[in-house]
């Protein structure tokens, strides 16, 4: 009786504090948090959560994947900072990657990828893999999937963007990274980095007179509804990319890395595939409120030339890459 007693009082005292044992070849599924900036709606968001969809399918009760949007784990600047410490385990970051490596502002040359096969092709060429991949291990991240961050043009609350001197005295907010920054300085633009969770108060109480980027991350974070001006420059394509920190990916089984590597990448073509769908579906739906106009795309490459050859002298290697890329067309 009195073992009968110790053990209901064991027991209610494991269960009180969480303590009972997992039963014998049981396992817990290891948790890995996946952090973006997006807004629910967004392509970083449908495709961070077809990716966790996939993965917790296939690896069920070994991993789960659960995605935070909206900036709930930080900024870029900050999961940018916290994936080196797996704190997230993972992070789909997009132009914030040239803090990491400058050579990532390849993607920030004005109208250097033509066209999503194209941006496909470049993820595919072992001498871009090299030059942009394979280094990241060293500094603590790996990359496992080339997404999509898409087609930026600009909005802003003075008046429609035609040719880069309309970009006179426009306070413009951008991402971080210091080559977006440049462009713009060179069009006759006043650009500000500012986190993308700042952005549509920025534009509402008028301390930004506009921003750039692509069609499904101005229609999920409301921009058309404090901006006036919508101008179709398409001056950048910006791919988002899928990194893990490398510490935690050495520890998990090589199965488990072989299948979320797979998966990882084959969600760079559903993201380019979805990114296209959305482009052709939002643009009505941002245009009204927004006006909508045309640049003169060749006026934006004629006033583009300066940042390229500032690219290539500051950047080891950035002359080589933009060729590569080129040569991709």
């Amino acid at each position: 009786m009195k073992l009968a007693k110790l053990s209901v009082i064991l027991s209610i005292t494991f269960l009180t504090l969480g303590l009972w044992p997992v039963a014998a070849g049981a396992q817990q599924p290891v948790t890995i948090r996946l952090g973006h900036v997006g807004f629910p709606g967004s392509i970083f968001d449908i495709m961070s959560n077809k990716f966790a969809k996939d993965v917790n399918e296939a690896l069920k009760g070994r991993v789960e994947v659960k995605v935070f949007h909206s900036s709930q784990l930080g900024t870029d600047e900050a999961m940018i900072k916290g994936i080196r410490v797996a704190a997230p385990e993972m992070h789909a970051p997009s132009t914030i990657m040239s803090t990491v490596d400058q050579r990532y502002g390849v993607f920030e040359m004005p109208y250097l990828i033509v066209n999503r096969a194209h941006m496909k092709k470049v993820a595919e060429d072992k001498r871009v893999q090299k030059a942009l991949f394979d280094p990241l291990p060293a500094r603590g991240i790996r990359l496992l999937g080339v997404w999509e961050n898409g087609f930026r043009h600009i909005t802003n609350n003075r008046r429609p963007i035609k040719y880069p001197g309309d970009l006179n005295d426009i306070k413009l907010r951008v991402p971080g990274g210091v080559w977006r920054v440049k462009m713009f300085q060179a069009y006759g633009a006043n650009p500000s980095p500012m986190p993308f969770s700042e952005v549509y108060s920025a534009l509402q109480q008028g301390v930004m007179d506009g921003q750039e980027n692509p069609f499904p991350q101005i229609w999920s974070a409301k921009f058309h509804e404090v901006q006036k001006y919508l101008s179709l420059t398409g001056h950048v394509y910006t791919p988002a990319y899928l990194i893990v920190n490398e510490d935690f990916w050495r520890k998990l089984p090589k199965d488990v890395q072989a299948t979320i590597a797979k998966i990882a990448w084959a969600t760079g073509d559903f993201a380019r595939s979805e990114g296209e769908r959305l482009d052709k579906e939002l643009i009505s739906k941002i245009a009204p409120p927004m006006r909508v106009n045309e640049p003169d795309k060749e006026a934006f490459i004629k006033a583009s030339g300066a940042v390229y050859e500032e690219f290539g002298k500051q950047v080891a290697g950035g002359a080589e890459l933009v060729k590569i890329i080129q040569s991709l067309r």
